[in-house]
């Protein structure tokens, strides 16, 4: 790792918008429909990014600030956008997430829900359930968001009655696909589990003749109540001890899992996206002890195969360099698992895409691991993109594609290793159909 030059401005940055982060945690939510209370802009800018990396519809509202409401206030702006919400999908759940605009005003969106609810002329029952995330990109990136607004939501509806058999994992920004991996893998140690936020449907939907206004799936607000009756919460992250991926509130910084943790007295195991071997055990021994029960065969024999295909695969990946970008949680245990296979990983804090691109052509990396937008880097210096995280605009299949445990991990590593042959054997002299 590389510490990053101060600059004082950024060039083409690696991150992106606060509330995105926030609407993709709503969207794991059963019945939510986001609000981005703010201009218009920012909501269609968030449906564009999430509708063509996750190629599903993606409704997101927007309170659509004016010249006006930004010199007095987006309260009626408000008003009008909820009750329009309520109107046409009659939610469940309404999830506020607050732009720069309208923190730098200093919006007061507990009091405008208030007022809502107090002036409401329906019927009681369609009074949605309201989450409030303050998300202004200034303070963090979509990484940030998400981070944040998980810890909202848990904080405004998870209750203590008596602790349960079940544990909640707080998986952090993942694909719909490491999700149902999740899912399948609990069912399979028999454990009781909640799991949010959970976008593996509603990003990730069936085929359905009717539009659906609102997707189904998501996390139940019964589920997400009941987290506070947790027995454990496993959280997946980055450098804990050091502050990264974490909420700012009173001066310090926590995460979903050490709130749970303070608030309700559970145990809380935090540990790094389970992205290789080393990683993926410690998740499953972690399993494993909280469910009392032996990893499941197929599991286990999923391990045995990925460590065959790296003694297989060795000699193609050890001593490659590697240039690694996007989300700290996600880079850092990337980088973890490049060094578990060999590879040289290479990448820097806090840095545009633009510091990347110039800091490559001295470190020389054999190929780029992230998403879509460091496409250029990869193009200017003739070297394979491994897309990975997201966005990924630029190929098919994006909420598919699995990263984390045994299986995610042998998806990840035959992607490397193909990359680097189609790379040697495209540009080779005479070609080769033998490896």
């Amino acid at each position: 790792m590389i510490e990053a030059k101060t600059y004082t401005s950024t060039r083409n940055s690696c991150k992106l918008c606060a509330p995105l982060g926030a609407s993709l945690v709503f969207k794991g939510i059963e019945g939510c429909v986001p609000l981005i209370h703010g201009s218009q802009g920012c909501a269609t800018y968030i449906r564009r990014y999430m509708i063509s990396h996750y190629k599903e519809p993606v409704d997101i509202a927007s309170s659509n600030f004016s010249e006006e409401s930004t010199i007095f206030g987006g309260s009626r702006n408000f008003i009008t956008g909820i009750t329009n919400i309520i109107k046409q999908y009659k939610p469940g759940v309404i999830g506020i997430a607050s732009t720069c605009l309208s923190e730098t005003i200093g919006e007061d969106i507990p009091g405008h829900i208030r007022n809502f609810i107090e002036n409401f002329e329906g019927p009681e029952k369609l009074i949605p359930i309201f989450i409030n995330a303050s998300t202004p990109s200034y303070c963090g990136s979509h990484a940030e968001g998400f981070h944040n607004t998980v810890l909202a939501t848990i904080k405004t509806l998870a209750e203590f009655e008596k602790m349960g058999k079940h544990i909640s994992i707080l998986p952090g920004m993942v694909s719909p696909a490491d999700i149902r991996y999740l899912k399948e893998l609990l069912t399979d140690f028999r454990i009781q589990f909640t799991l949010f936020p959970d976008y593996s449907e509603t990003l990730d939907n069936e085929y359905t003749s009717e539009y659906q206004l609102i997707p189904t799936g998501g996390t139940t607000i019964h589920e997400i109540r009941r987290m506070g009756n947790s027995k454990a919460v496993v959280e997946f992250g980055a450098n804990f001890n050091k502050g990264v991926s974490r909420i700012k509130e009173n001066g310090s910084t926590q995460t979903a899992g050490e709130w749970l943790a303070t608030t309700y007295y559970i145990k809380n195991y935090q540990m790094p996206l389970p992205i290789g071997i080393e990683a993926s055990d410690k998740f499953m021994e972690t399993l494993r002890e909280l469910s009392g029960n032996e990893i499941p065969e197929k599991h286990r024999k999923e391990r045995g195969r990925l460590v065959d295909s790296y003694v297989d695969a060795h000699k193609y990946v050890f001593g490659k360099k590697a240039l690694l970008y996007g989300e700290d949680d996600f880079v850092t245990a990337m980088a973890d698992w490049c060094k578990e296979i060999g590879v040289e990983p290479f990448y820097i804090k806090g840095a545009d895409f633009e510091t990347l691109r110039e800091k490559s052509k001295e470190f020389k990396p054999d190929f780029l691991l992230g998403n879509s937008k460091g496409y250029y880097i990869a193009r200017g210096l003739k070297i394979p993109l491994i897309r990975v995280g997201f966005p990924i605009h630029d190929r098919f299949g994006a909420s598919r594609m699995h990263h984390i445990g045994y299986r995610g991990t042998q998806e990840l590593f035959d992607r490397v290793v193909n990359a680097l042959i189609e790379y040697k054997q495209e540009n080779s002299p005479i070609g080769y159909k033998y490896i």
